[in-house]
């Protein structure tokens, strides 16, 4: 665990002191942190609504995002779904205590909000679903890039925007996208690339991506490296594009891939 994440957790430990207020859940190398503060934010008419937060600091925290839930029978599931939503908007480094202030400060502007009827169940989130967060990795093949310098300077705004590290590798025809970071990110980035157009056709006109394969995804594992930064790299042969995926713990995906002729230049 990074040095500035163990100086996270001492610092919420001692801010977050009350009775009850803090307790950590699991701590390890390989899985990350996950911890509860219990803490109340103003509600509607000035009242104290008591709300339980659970975070999951995954191994590649601060570079992927935690996995937060939310719990507190007073809010609807929505109105839990609307605050996370809201606040992970505003995450910087450290990120945990900043993310618990804005709830506080902002609950009662979420009560105030209108909800459908059907939105009503009351929030109480799973723990699972919030442990289940940690970095992932995904691999994707691109068919084609007709218009490289555009298509480039997108996917690696989208990386950015959304936290994510890992590498656009280029051999010939074979045009590569592997993404780390929060899972719901490479979902949404894999929504941006499917629905942006981003790319142009035969006839120059602008279009969506069509010809994009998912070809592995998984959640980081501890041979796996972890990516620091989204670079563009290019390769001249298939073995130098190898040793890159045995640098990052990733020679059994290569090979597997390989196998299934998925690296093959068309």
């Amino acid at each position: 665990m990074a040095e500035e994440v163990r100086q996270e957790l001492s610092a919420l430990a001692a801010i977050f002191c009350g009775p009850n207020e803090w307790e950590m859940l699991s701590c390890s190398e390989t899985d990350g942190a996950v911890f509860r503060i219990r803490t109340t934010a103003e509600g509607l008419v000035g009242e104290d609504v008591p709300l339980e937060l659970a975070f999951h600091l995954p191994v590649g925290y601060p570079l992927c995002l935690p996995g937060i839930s939310v719990n507190s029978e007073h809010l609807t599931r929505a109105q839990c779904e609307n605050l996370l939503g809201e606040a992970r908007k505003l995450v910087s480094e450290p990120m945990v205590h900043e993310l618990v202030l804005w709830i506080q400060q902002n609950l009662r502007f979420v009560l105030s909000q209108p909800e459908t009827a059907s939105s009503h169940e009351k929030c109480t989130l799973p723990e699972s679903a919030m442990v289940d967060d940690g970095p992932w990795m995904t691999l994707l093949r691109l068919d084609h890039m007709r218009a490289r310098t555009k298509y480039v300077k997108a996917v690696e705004r989208w990386a950015s925007e959304l936290r994510l590290t890992g590498r656009l590798m280029f051999m010939g025809k074979l045009i590569l996208i592997l993404l780390q970071g929060d899972r719901s990110n490479i979902k949404e980035y894999l929504t941006l690339q499917k629905t942006s157009k981003v790319d142009v056709d035969s006839s120059g006109k602008k279009c969506k991506e069509k010809m994009i394969s998912v070809l592995s995804e998984t959640k980081v594992q501890t041979e796996h490296k972890r990516f620091l930064a989204f670079e563009v790299k290019e390769y001249s042969t298939l073995e130098e594009l190898q040793k890159e995926f045995g640098a990052a713990g990733l020679g059994e995906l290569f090979s597997e891939k390989k196998s299934e002729s998925c690296f093959m230049e068309y």
